[in-house]
């Protein structure tokens, strides 16, 4: 072969190579493709055998086929569309996108609020008076425009509506005081009048009418302004997160009156008091100035949603919070009731469903169809998204975020002994029971939470998903410290609490007692559990007997104090510290724990306190005190947050965590592919 043959052949193989997009010998393992070139050359013809490496593959686009329609599949039906009675979280789901309130959330951030249907806002320096200047040119859905009037009878007629079973009493308290539960107190403070309406019309006339103008003074429109003033009994520091809430809707005055509301006469306010969630006037239509309008609702079936065409946020472009939308991206929502497991699986496997309610125990079945997941990061307050093993899976999974519900177990401090109590067993420090007042020491207290095993809870009570619990509040509010002061579990700082406490008598003698749960309640079943064998694991004299009681039994042996240790849970009601620190401290299981008065008062002071600061900062810090009293006195055992899942198809964007709206409930953000 001559030379010029030989320098043919070689720029033949390069001219194949770079053809071919192999610059370079490919590794072994990039080797997928052998291809065989044959090129006519002077003096014959040559074969060159080259490898190549494919183009990369271009990633799975997940998309729906229909992308203006929202499919929510849930199992919990709608109580009433009546901001003011609505209770529950299925109502939520409908009314916050339907309605709007003075402020709203700020995106992700569960401890700021940012401007709604308010344009701004002024609180006194002594935290008793706030000024709202109410947004100009918003529309409510039949094209009424919205003034500071409609916003001043929204909330009174949601409170002289009243009713003990609704949220109004989350607004009595502020503007009337603590302890006032239902605007029928106002004119009867004992309660005998409480959700009566037939007794409430036989009340005394000037008494109905002070009553009625206690509200209207609370709360004053000043359309000239175009303010609303509301005058606090006290100063509220979560007066702004209760205002954010469904509860805190505005609605339109004049449709509201023509379908059978308040008419707006202190006259006769006792006549429109006390309804109920089937014959609230206001149960089954709806008129906000929200993203969507109610287009129907089939009780037991669906309720369905669509685009409002004149929203206000578009016309004025003001984005629901700094890089959110301006308005909906979806068209249509169809949110159907699907109550059996199966048809909810099938159809989010069929992408019928763009998300769904999943059962913690059928999330094996779900985990497979998983392509990306997104882990919650605590120290970032966000999470780490990543492909799974199966990248090209249709499914999202949002995972880990702390939830707002929590069980705990509660020490009381003088057990009820009256009649006798089997709880105690001898009611001595003699190895065969506990006296009544056992958790009055400070060393007991604190052996409980150092033999408490909280890795084994989550694992056994949780399935592995959750967070234990700092202090009496939970995880994201304002004031909590995932740094601060905790008990873990320590088996040798527990025998020496124990062998401190009492004098020595509780080591020396042992001890017997029994703890209840509820049949049925597996989680309230394992913490006994835990505490039972952590305890006999550092003697078999610390003997804890446990016994599974009807529901009413349990609760009636709660409230009457007759158990040495209750364990009990509480979902909040609105996302603010003063929800956790007054039932957990001052309140309702202080109450049931006999707390001793002067950890009572020390406790009160932090409270109000707490609740009477407006600047979040000062908040925060008054929160983070408390939070050490608590961990100092050790009235409970602090126990675990469970953590939260959220599905959807992978074509769904838009969806943020912010822990108090439900997880497929903020639809005015979403859009799909």
């Amino acid at each position: 072969m001559s030379k010029k043959t030989l320098w043919s052949l070689i720029g033949l193989l390069t001219l194949a190579s770079m053809v071919l997009g192999a610059c370079a010998t490919p590794t072994p393992e990039k080797v997928v493709e052998t291809v065989v070139v044959t090129k006519e050359v002077p003096g014959g013809t040559v074969e060159v055998v080259v490898t190549a490496t494919p183009e990369p593959e271009k990633p799975v686009e997940f998309k729906s086929a229909d992308p203006k329609t929202l499919y929510s599949v849930t199992t919990g039906d709608t109580d009433t569309l009546d901001p003011a009675w609505n209770y529950e979280s299925a109502g939520d789901a409908v009314i916050q996108n339907i309605y709007e309130q003075l402020v709203t959330y700020n995106g992700t951030d569960a401890t700021s609020f940012v401007p709604a249907l308010a344009e701004k806002w002024e609180i006194s320096d002594d935290g008793m008076t706030y000024v709202f200047h109410i947004r100009k040119g918003v529309k409510f859905h039949n094209g009424d425009e919205m003034t500071p009037e409609d916003v001043a009878y929204t909330f009174q007629r949601g409170l002289l509506q009243g009713g003990t079973w609704s949220p109004q009493w989350l607004f009595t308290e502020p503007f009337f005081g603590t302890g006032i539960y239902d605007v029928a107190e106002l004119v009867d403070p004992e309660g005998n009048l409480d959700d009566s309406r037939e007794d409430l019309q036989k009340a005394d006339p000037d008494k109905l009418m002070a009553a009625c103008e206690q509200v209207t003074n609370a709360i004053v429109a000043d359309n000239d302004a175009g303010t609303v003033t509301f005058h606090l009994s006290q100063p509220w520091g979560p007066f702004l997160a209760t205002l954010a809430q469904s509860w805190g809707s505005i609605i339109d005055k004049k449709w509201s009156i023509e379908h059978g509301t308040w008419d707006g006469d202190c006259a006769t306010w006792q006549n429109f008091y006390g309804v109920s969630s089937e014959n609230a006037p206001l149960r089954d239509v709806t008129n906000g100035t929200g993203p969507y309008m109610l287009d129907h609702w089939t009780p037991g079936e669906e309720t369905v949603l669509v685009a409002n065409p004149n929203y206000w946020r578009v016309e004025q472009n003001v984005p629901v919070f700094e890089g959110g939308p301006t308005g909906p991206q979806i068209d249509r929502v169809v949110i159907k009731l699907v109550k059996e497991w199966g048809t909810r699986f099938a159809m989010l496997k069929a992408g019928d469903a763009d998300f769904t309610y999943v059962p913690r125990e059928d999330v094996s079945q779900v985990d497979p169809m998983v392509g990306e997941l997104c882990d919650w990061n605590a120290d970032k307050m966000d999470f780490d998204c990543g492909a799974t093993d199966s990248p090209d899976a249709p499914l999202r999974l949002f995972k880990g975020m702390p939830s707002v519900v929590r069980t705990d177990a509660f020490f009381v401090f003088n057990i009820n002994t009256e009649g006798g109590n089997p709880y105690i067993g001898s009611g001595q420090l003699d190895g065969n029971g506990i006296p009544a007042d056992f958790f009055n020491d400070i060393h007991v207290r604190k052996a409980f939470n150092y033999c408490f095993d909280w890795d084994s809870f989550i694992k056994d009570a949780l399935n592995g998903e959750g967070v234990q619990n700092v202090g009496f509040l939970i995880p994201g509010m304002l004031g909590y410290d995932p740094n601060g002061p905790h008990y873990s579990y320590d088996p040798d700082k527990c025998a020496s609490e124990l062998e401190q406490a009492w004098d020595g008598k509780v080591a020396e003698n042992g001890f017997r007692m029994q703890i209840g749960y509820n049949t049925g309640n597996t989680t309230r079943q394992t913490v006994a559990q835990i505490l039972q064998a952590d305890l006999s694991d550092i003697d078999s004299k610390y003997q804890i007997e446990i016994i599974g009681l009807p529901w009413p039994s349990f609760l009636a042996a709660i409230r009457a104090k007759r158990m040495p240790i209750f364990i009990s849970g509480w979902q909040e009601d609105i996302h603010d510290p003063h929800n956790w620190a007054q039932p957990f401290l001052v309140g309702t299981y202080a109450s049931r724990q006999a707390m001793p008065k002067e950890m009572l008062d020390e406790f009160k002071a932090g409270v109000s306190a707490g609740v009477a600061a407006s600047d979040p900062a000062e908040r925060a810090k008054i929160y983070k005190e408390l939070t050490q009293k608590d961990y100092d006195y050790a009235p409970a055992i602090r126990l675990a947050v469970a953590t939260g899942r959220h599905y959807e198809q992978r074509w769904i964007t838009g969806w943020y965590y912010n822990p108090i709206y439900g997880a497929d409930s903020r639809y005015f953000t979403l859009g799909k592919k």
